[in-house]
């Protein structure tokens, strides 16, 4: 997008490289988001990827973003940046590997799927089996650990990128949940790739449309035609990969107000790369939902 005529056109004041807040690359103005005093050129926008960083508050999404810049809504957004000379690239954009300064290594003590792992699963409404051999889940024994951190009795996520384990998350049952933390990840210095610059889910089996979720469990419940953002507060990089592998994308998060709003700024953004996206609304959360009404929704979606 050429963000620097569409800021010329409507009298957006705005400075490049050369200027102290703006570096090789970036067209900088005032955030719209920062609150309190924090007057100057802190909102950078990428003029390589066409996204927004504030190195103040953080990333934003474009179209909000454009919205409040210029003061128009977002329908009239959307419209204005298409008009700016949006380019859709529809090649895959790999995520780069991370700067381990350790090697990528589940923790210690890893056994099949334990007994009462399955019961809690079953209890879901999961079938273990099927987890097992799709999703490759297992669990940790008694004794687990990874460097300083204790894995002890969880099930193991393990996630895949190009058919290579690159990272993991584990959760422990909902009845040990009252004095562990639910989810625990690998740690950042043993991740191939980091969680938030990829998506969870089968590559192999992804076609044009996909539905997006938040998590792993999610992803169980609603099959292989699925991915996971690994929570609602997903990365430029995770959109700029989304983008370039659907062209089409259902996204389904809680139905609280946080996720919702989440779930509306993804369509947003990927809406402004040329994807045909949109929200699918349900009670709850998907993992927590009947397989029954779950394989309808995604027979709906992918039909």
């Amino acid at each position: 997008m050429d963000i620097i005529e569409l800021y010329q056109d409507h009298s957006v004041d705005y400075v490049t490289e050369g200027h102290k807040h703006a570096r090789k690359g970036w067209a900088n103005t005032e955030c719209p988001w920062c609150t309190g005093d924090h007057i100057g050129y802190h909102l950078g926008f990428n003029l390589e990827k066409d996204y927004f960083f504030c190195w103040r508050c953080g990333w934003h999404p474009v179209v909000p973003t454009i919205s409040k810049l210029l003061k128009i809504p977002q329908v009239e957004a959307i419209v204005l940046i298409r008009q700016y000379g949006l380019r859709i690239a529809r090649r895959v954009e790999e995520p780069t590997e991370s700067e381990q300064t350790k090697p990528f290594s589940l923790p210690t003590g890893v056994v099949p799927l334990l007994p009462y792992h399955e019961q809690y699963l079953k209890g879901r409404g999961f079938d273990p089996e099927m987890l097992k051999q799709i999703w490759g889940i297992s669990s940790t024994g008694p004794i687990s650990k990874l460097d300083q951190y204790d894995y002890k009795n969880r099930i193991l996520i393990p996630y895949h990128w190009n058919g290579t384990p690159v990272t993991f998350d584990t959760r422990v049952p909902l009845k040990l949940a009252s004095h562990e933390k639910r989810y625990k990840a690998c740690p950042l210095d043993r991740e191939k790739f980091p969680r938030k610059d990829i998506v969870y889910g089968r590559q192999e089996e992804w076609r044009e449309t996909g539905i997006c979720v938040e998590g792993p469990t999610d992803v169980w419940r609603f099959g292989t035609n699925s991915f996971a953002t690994s929570g609602i507060m997903f990365t430029p990089k995770q959109v700029r990969l989304i983008a370039n592998i659907f062209k089409r994308v259902a996204v389904c998060f809680d139905n609280e107000p946080q996720a919702a709003a989440q779930a509306k700024a993804l369509v947003a953004e990927l809406k402004f790369r040329g994807v045909d996206s949109f929200i699918v609304h349900i009670t709850g959360d998907p993992g927590s939902m009947s397989q029954d009404n779950a394989d309808y929704i995604v027979k709906q979606i992918m039909k």
